[in-house]
């Protein structure tokens, strides 16, 4: 079966591949995120993408690897992970009560013989509107500070967002259908990839 390798150190990213079928190596590229320029939030999710799925893929002789970055755009402003815990407390500031788009790029090369496949997914995300206690306690636990925008859907962050139009797993970071489509360019079958697990199916009396 051939390899799948994420090049990207995101548990979220790593759980939701694993729960669609794949077993994928992890692979961190190292790439200094914040060197990297662009004129617009889609531009340098996708930029980030191909840098990091490049550098992995530049150390192997075969394997797809799949490489992924998100960014949230509010209102023309890109944002990634926040700083320092001010930072988080004031983007959160910002971000209540308002529409961001999240953004994430996608690159998926084979390593073996040098092609690529690339996409931006899109996510529109409906923020609710914490108290500033609140966002002191969201800041407090740590997890802005680790992801892209801010804020989960999944864990804590889920309590303060109101709702998104389009794919949930765009905005865990990666965006299954748009996988598929990418492994697709690169004449591969995703159902190829899907790793054989027995399930034990328990059955009431």
């Amino acid at each position: 079966m051939t390899e799948i390798i994420l090049a990207s150190a995101s548990p979220a990213r790593l759980a939701l591949l694993r729960s669609a079928g794949l077993d994928p190596k992890v692979i961190v590229s190292g790439v200094d995120e914040e060197a990297v320029v662009a004129e617009s939030s889609e531009r340098l999710c996708l930029l980030l993408a191909k840098a990091k799925a490049a550098v992995v893929a530049g150390t192997l002789s075969r394997g797809l690897v799949i490489g992924c970055d998100s960014v949230l755009d509010l209102d023309g402003q890109t944002y990634g992970k926040p700083a320092t815990p001010q930072e988080a407390r004031e983007r959160w500031i910002s971000m209540r009560g308002r529409t961001g788009t999240l953004l994430t790029g996608h690159c998926v090369i084979d390593a073996a013989s040098g092609r690529e496949a690339v996409g931006v997914g899109s996510t529109t995300v409906r923020f609710g509107s914490p108290s500033d206690a609140q966002i002191d306690a969201y800041v407090a636990s740590g997890e802005p500070l680790r992801v892209a925008g801010a804020f989960t859907i999944s864990d804590l962050g889920g309590w303060f967002v109101e709702g998104i139009e389009g794919d949930h797993g765009n905005v865990l970071g990666i965006s299954l259908p748009l996988v598929r489509r990418l492994l697709a360019e690169l004449d591969v079958d995703v159902t190829d990839l899907w790793a054989v697990r027995s399930r034990r199916t328990d059955v009431p009396d």
